[in-house]
């Protein structure tokens, strides 16, 4: 199918259910919601927004985890002019409390509990501390007290012979995404209507999307990969989207057959719980064809091969860039798709720059990657003061990544530039490392990290966990490494754990492994020094 005509998600909703109003927009936890049904759900929610004083540019805050109503949500304050601010369900009372300030939210939308945070009773003592937070509306369940609203009360404000009121432009701020990121507090990225249409098409024709395709997206809608990549890439040719409220493998599974997807939004570290769950098998998950994953190259190869999506694409990207900015063809073999993150998207453009010289570096070199295109239009609320430094004076976006070009115009990405180890003077690509230590049958996951050294500069440690039954020690796993890569990317500890740490969507939480990491060199040393 061809590129929607719409600049704007609300009229791309209205835009497909012309096109596909029987057909499923969305399916959430067993139920079934249309594109028409969508559709007049938004309207009529976007209509109650407007009679209760909502105008076009106000701040709509989103606290709920993958459901229909999300989506409802998101159409209906985006139909009614407003911006919508989606907001991480493992956000504390302090976070909560700093991004509704900084985001200047008027109106949110919030379930009343996920995980251990009770966001009634946190928003009810933030409340007399956020003066501009004027309505509380109940997703889920009757409103706990006077200062919420329940859902269904906004509908029940809908008037049909109410003026349409200032709908969204295509330029306009869409969705306002707040990062975790390395500061101290998160960044507000704002991402514009016709840059997620757009961006969001071309990512979903390089997964080689249809009508007909089942896209599951178990990671969370608050994230850009759900919003700004998952919902758009779907919505833009009509597919379903099926959504899993929180990820956990063997729900995922039964998902994936009862629904037949045919595409995923997976991690390396969904794929891995996916794949080694008890009640996997390879008949469950026959359906799957394509969808997207980041990681080393046999992370990729593990997706396509054993779970199954045959034609997944490898990525990279960020908030930033409107969730990706470089997707490899679907089409491609499999090993070329593992090997890069593909050539950058329909108007995008990239560069590399030379850490030290800032001067643009030789094709096959590494460089700090530099994206212009579909890109931000810079950060909101406090973390604007980053705008100067996040930009090239030409107006390039500054990722903070380090890659490199291929031969082929591919781009390669090789780790944050934080991230990547320095060892006696000379750059180490941790995700090189950990794809090697991958290559090893009895590897099932790995993680390489680099913590500072008063010998080498850096120290190279590796954790990894053991394929079930295997009983590999460290130095078997050594004379792997050492066949393959050159002396200076071994791994100088290899730390074999039941588990990686990640988030509950599967994402590794490195910066964890970097502590434990430190905690282990500053043992050895003291040891050597005893």
């Amino acid at each position: 199918m061809g590129a929607p005509f719409s600049r704007t998600l609300p009229d791309l909703l209205c835009e497909q259910a012309l096109r596909h109003g029987d057909c499923a927009a969305v399916i959430s936890d067993g139920r079934v919601t249309s594109y028409a049904e969508l559709a007049r759900r938004a309207a009529e929610l976007a209509s109650g927004l407007r009679a209760r004083g909502v105008k076009r540019g106000d701040r709509v805050g989103l606290l709920a985890s993958n459901r229909t109503e999300w989506i409802e949500i998101c159409f209906g304050a985006l139909a009614a002019g407003a911006v919508l601010v989606p907001i991480s369900t493992w956000s504390t009372q302090a976070e909560l409390e700093f991004i509704l300030a900084d985001a200047d939210v008027e109106i949110l939308f919030s379930v009343a509990s996920v995980g251990k945070e009770n966001f009634v009773t946190n928003l009810s003592e933030l409340r007399p501390r956020l003066p501009n937070l004027r309505m509380l509306v109940m997703v889920n369940g009757t409103a706990p007290d006077e200062e919420w609203l329940c859902y269904e009360s906004i509908f029940a404000s809908a008037q049909i012979d109410l003026p349409p009121g200032d709908g969204p432009s295509a330029t306009d701020d869409c969705l306002i995404l707040y990062t975790s990121g390395s500061t101290s507090k998160p960044k507000a990225v704002r991402l514009a209507h016709y840059g997620l249409i757009e961006n969001g098409f071309n990512i979903g024709e390089r997964q080689g999307l249809v009508p007909s395709d089942r896209v599951l997206a178990s990671v969370p809608l608050f994230w850009a990969y759900g919003a700004a990549n998952a919902l758009p890439a779907t919505f833009t040719h009509g597919a379903t989207l099926v959504l899993q409220e929180r990820f956990e493998p063997g729900a995922a599974l039964s998902i994936i057959e009862t629904h037949q997807c045919t595409a995923i939004y997976t991690l390396p570290g969904m794929t891995s719980a996916l794949i080694g769950h008890d009640d996997f098998n390879s008949e469950r998950t026959r359906s799957l064809r394509t969808g997207l994953t980041i990681g080393n190259p046999q992370d990729v190869i593990n997706a396509a091969s054993i779970l199954g999506a045959a034609q997944i694409c490898n990525i990279y990207g960020s908030s930033e860039t409107y969730g990706n900015c470089c997707v490899t063809p679907h089409d491609w073999p499999l090993e070329r798709r593992s090997a890069s993150q593909g050539p950058p998207l329909p108007g995008v453009h990239i560069r590399f720059i030379d850490v030290e010289s800032g001067k643009p570096v030789m094709r096959g070199s590494a460089g700090l990657i530099e994206v212009r295109g579909y890109i931000m239009r810079g950060y909101g609320g406090q973390s604007a003061i980053h705008n100067a430094q996040i930009f090239t004076k030409d107006g390039w976006y500054r990722t903070g990544d380090i890659g490199t070009l291929t031969a082929e115009g591919e781009i390669v990405f090789l780790g944050r530039n934080s991230e990547m180890i320095k060892r006696a003077g000379i750059n180490v690509s941790p995700t090189e490392v950990e794809d090697v230590l991958m290559q090893h049958a009895d590897v099932a996951e790995a993680a390489v990290v680099g913590v500072p050294d008063s010998k080498r500069g850096e120290t190279i440690i590796a954790f990894i966990v053991l394929a079930t039954g295997s009983s590999l020690s460290e130095d078997a796993l050594i004379a792997h490494c050492r066949k393959i890569v050159s002396s200076y990317k071994l791994p100088d500890r290899i730390e074999i754990r039941e588990s990686l740490p990640c988030t509950t969507t599967g994402k590794l939480m490195r910066q964890s492994l970097k502590s434990e990491a430190a905690k282990l060199v500053g043992a050895m040393e003291t040891s050597d020094g005893a």
